[in-house]
């Protein structure tokens, strides 16, 4: 039975049209504008913020299987925890995770967990399974967007934000055919699935666009055309989703309406929340998509395991950490074998970003790594993923320079990139090696070599190693790049099971598995 709000909340939109709807965000400013400012209030206060939440998580899960078998009772500082607990991968955890999925309680957070968001990346190819509690999703999943809506309007006081309706592509729930037991009621899926589940279906209803049942659908080439017009009548304000996604929903929106641009079709659109991969590559093409140099863009840290941090000031390309918001952070330097906790670190430092949240991860590597850009507030950047990179001649590229050189090359060349891939090409008898990039334009640049000539230049400049390898081209060819036919990668992640709106194609490999795998279908 429907509560009276809801009842009058139901009401309400089935007596209205999309364009007029009413400017809630006074509303809103009320609601978020405080939590940005206890985001100002955690400068200088690194240690007590992030101790306390370590106490928290702590005292949380002393009595799971986890918590007994490493002593939490007994842990009274941030040395007790680092001396008695492993550091863990997935590989480490999995165990623990299957008995989870069986449906056993108390193993890594209190109670049984029913949602488990499916990532991929692991060693041995298989998926991970990551637990989603309900306290992760209202402590840090849902904490962290309503942190990223509150800087945006913080920053933005003439917002209209909530005068509309929110666009946000996500993904869908898996077939439990995972070779485990799987408990009933158990869901397994994108994190996107769990967070459009777990909201109340009047939000839903009233606030996002498409509808839960489009929102939910596996299949992408059906789902794609559903989306175009499910959003094409209504008054979108703010869109969220990983960019190389939405640029593909913006396009089919463009070629259904017959507009040339996305603020003919959306005249209130605003602001685009995006993560999961670096945004750079894809500026120019969304300010040409959308025909709009005002749009504003906020980049999110947000992933399955858990959210970690946002774009707070719009002159700063930088992300602010989430003190408060159920992790506790630890970092590994390059180079180094122990940990320090997030009031010991370095500006200008890399390191790789280890977390114990209240999804049930203790001292976990998510596997990315994240350069401090300052530590008063602590801000970070994604330097990359510490398996995502190309090492094969001591060069030691990350994504970070990888995205800084495409960036570089598409402006110098006027073109856009859509999708990319790189790998080595190890030295033979005929050749020195070489760094090979697979890419899909929007449209070909006039010479592939001139653009090949900018990437290589660029990753001189911003890598020293891959400089001293490329000098007089002793160790090192340029880099060579290979134009992909426009969908070779959406075709190639349909092969992998990974079409969708939360699914990556893997920048940088040491290897040529995936970069092959490409090419034998070009």
């Amino acid at each position: 039975m429907r509560s009276p709000c809801q009842v009058a909340a139901v009401a309400f939109y089935n007596n209205i049209t999309p364009t007029k709807l009413l400017n809630c965000t006074p509303i809103a400013r009320k609601i978020l504008i405080p939590r940005a400012e206890r985001m100002k209030r955690w400068q200088g206060k690194t240690e007590q913020i992030q101790t306390r939440v370590l106490k928290r998580l702590l005292h949380s899960a002393k009595r799971t299987f986890f918590g007994i078998t490493y002593g939490f009772s007994d842990i009274e500082t941030y040395s007790d925890f680092a001396a008695k607990v492993p550091i863990s991968h997935y590989e480490q955890i999995r165990p623990l995770v299957m008995r989870m999925i069986a449906g056993e309680r108390d193993i890594l957070w209190p109670g049984r967990v029913t949602n488990f968001a499916q990532s991929s990346g692991t060693s041995d190819g298989r998926s991970k399974f990551i637990p989603i509690t309900p306290e992760g999703l209202s402590t840090n999943h849902i904490a962290g967007a309503s942190y990223a809506a509150a800087a945006y309007l913080a920053s933005n006081p003439e917002s209209r934000m909530f005068s509309g309706r929110a666009f946000i592509l996500g993904g869908s729930f898996s077939p439990n055919n995972i070779d485990s037991t799987v408990a009933p009621g158990v869901r397994i899926g994108d994190l996107s699935a769990t967070l459009i589940s777990s909201v109340p279906r009047i939000v839903n209803d009233f606030y996002r666009v498409p509808s839960r049942e489009i929102a939910l659908m596996a299949d992408w080439e059906q789902k794609l055309p559903s989306l175009i017009k499910a959003s094409t009548t209504q008054n979108i304000t703010n869109i969220s989703g990983v960019p190389s996604w939405f640029l593909a929903v913006l396009k089919g929106i463009l070629d259904y309406t017959g507009k040339n641009s996305i603020k003919e079709v959306w005249p209130n659109l605003e602001v685009f929340f995006h993560g999961g991969i670096c945004f750079d590559p894809y500026r120019d093409l969304y300010r040409k998509v959308t025909g709009d140099n005002n749009m504003h863009y906020v980049e999110t840290y947000n992933a399955s395991e858990g959210f970690f941090a946002i774009q707070d000031d719009p002159a700063l390309r930088h992300m602010l950490l989430l003190l408060d918001a159920g992790v506790f952070y630890e970092f590994i330097e390059q180079g180094a074998d122990e940990p320090i906790p997030a009031w010991e670190v370095k500006e200008g430092k890399i390191y790789e970003m280890l977390i114990s949240s209240c999804n049930g991860l203790w001292r976990y590597s998510p596997g990315d790594t994240v350069r401090i850009e300052s530590t008063q507030p602590l801000r970070i950047t994604i330097a990359g993923r510490t398996k995502h990179f190309i090492n094969a001649f001591g060069e030691e590229v990350m994504v970070y320079n990888a995205d800084a050189a495409i960036t570089a090359a598409c402006r110098k060349t006027g073109v856009n990139v859509t999708n990319y891939t790189a790998a080595p090409v190890y030295t033979s008898d005929q050749s020195r090696g070489r760094h090979q990039w697979l890419i899909e334009f929007d449209r070909q640049p006039e010479s592939i070599d001139a653009f090949a000539d900018e990437l290589d230049n660029t990753l001189r400049t911003v890598n020293s190693d891959y400089d001293a390898k490329r000098t007089h081209s002793l160790f090192l060819d340029r880099a060579e790049v290979i134009a992909a036919p426009k969908g070779l990668f959406d075709r190639w992640l349909a092969t992998t099971g990974r079409l969708g709106g939360q699914r990556k194609v893997p920048r940088l490999s040491n290897d040529r598995k995936i970069i092959d795998a490409l090419l034998s279908m070009k």
